[in-house]
């Protein structure tokens, strides 16, 4: 789960992380408020959207006028902001953020991840603060300093200054970043964030080293530990189709192809995601149905699968272990019969009362291409898509 700028400067605030004044405003009469409140004399306005890159679409000013601060918060509010990471529909601004002005003398970048490969906390740095970590990741790595982190010890001071001077700090500056790092440790680990990031961490003109941005992603599986986190969810940043899924405990995710997939398993799901490309074809969705899905939740996804218009065929493939092909076989008939399908619908059944799923389909009189394997499901589904379009 992802939040605002403002929420995660809130929630690091209360770690002693250093972060400006601030205050959200959803009107420009409001953020007059907030500047007036902030006293000035620079203030920054940041629209307020779940992306990166708003600076360089027009998402953030500074300014130091207050008749200024209501224009520009005029301006942002209804907007549809574009940057590299909304794609060019862009997300429209509900709220801006506004903020104390800062004296910066250097920018950095902070974050802490948890890295697979390694089974432990990483904190990535670099003294390339305000720029895309990938794009330095990709044409300067050298300048990625990455300290991990044993879970069972957690964060030493030993870490938190090899950071600092890494980044360069010394002085004051040092002791100011080690503060700072144990604070968002902190907060990383009680509120099970899956990542914290600061772009830019900012070293004022008087030595103090501030959080001008931050970003916090949150793992969905530990939110019903923290009913105050899932409180922050603004689910109009979220993909509409993939918050209908949530409803029926669908795992959905949106993807750019034509061919529709319905599975029970993320592993198979992938793989089936996998032999789709290897015949040509992209796949539409990522869907996992889960291990005992009822008649209804295969009736939800099937309907959630068809409401993307860019879907041309669709494909189902269950393995009954747990959950029973003739359930499966039961939802396709009754979700193809309620939205009268209109695409080439491709289904191949095996495992658990698969003979009596394989009747019920056939039984139905739709229109549906049976495939006794895999990759012949594969190839139809690429086949029918192509001839539909």
């Amino acid at each position: 789960m992802n939040i605002h700028e403002y929420q995660a400067k809130e929630l690091l605030r209360k770690y002693g992380v250093a972060v400006p004044r601030g205050g959200v405003a959803y009107t420009a009469d409001e953020a007059v408020k907030v500047a007036n409140e902030l006293g000035g004399p620079v203030w920054v306005v940041k629209a307020q959207i779940h992306a990166g890159g708003r600076g360089k679409g027009g998402g953030v000013k500074v300014t130091k006028s207050i008749d200024e601060v209501k224009s520009l918060a005029g301006q942002m509010i209804g907007m549809t902001l574009v940057t590299h990471q909304t794609g060019p529909g862009g997300k429209e601004v509900s709220r801006v953020y506004v903020e104390d002005g800062c004296d910066i003398a250097r920018e950095l970048y902070l974050g802490i991840l948890i890295d697979r490969a390694t089974s432990c906390i990483t904190i990535m740095a670099s003294t390339e603060g305000g720029m895309d970590i990938e794009e330095v990741a990709a044409k300067t790595p050298e300048k990625i300093l990455k300290v991990a982190i044993d879970p069972a010890t957690g964060l030493q001071a030993f870490h938190a200054r090899k950071i600092a001077y890494g980044l360069g700090l010394e002085g004051d500056q040092v002791k100011s970043a080690v503060k700072f790092l144990y604070g968002m440790y902190d907060a990383f680990i009680s509120l099970d964030a899956s990542i914290v990031e600061i772009n830019p961490l900012v070293v004022t003109g008087a030595g103090e080293v501030i959080s001008l941005d931050a970003k916090m992603n949150f793992d969905d599986n530990a939110l019903f530990r923290h009913k105050d986190i899932e409180a922050l969810r603004d689910e109009s940043e979220e993909d509409a189709a993939e918050l209908e899924a949530a409803k029926y405990d669908l795992n959905y995710i949106t993807l750019d192809g034509t061919i529709g997939c319905m599975v029970n398993g993320a592993g198979l799901a992938m793989a089936t995601m996998d032999i789709i490309k290897l015949y040509g074809g992209e796949p539409a969705n990522f869907l996992d149905v889960g291990g005992g899905a009822s008649r209804e939740r295969v009736t939800a996804a099937f309907k959630l699968i068809l409401s993307d218009p860019n879907v041309e065929a669709l494909l189902v493939n269950i393995f009954g272990g747990i959950m029973r092909c003739d359930v499966i076989a039961e939802g396709i008939v009754a979700a193809a019969r309620e939205i009268s399908l209109s695409v080439p619908l491709v289904v191949r059944l095996a495992g658990t009362n698969v003979e009596l799923g394989k009747q019920i389909l056939e039984d139905s009189g739709l229109p549906i291409i049976a495939a006794d394997d895999l990759a012949e499901a594969a190839e139809k589904a690429v086949k029918a898509s192509r001839e539909a379009a």
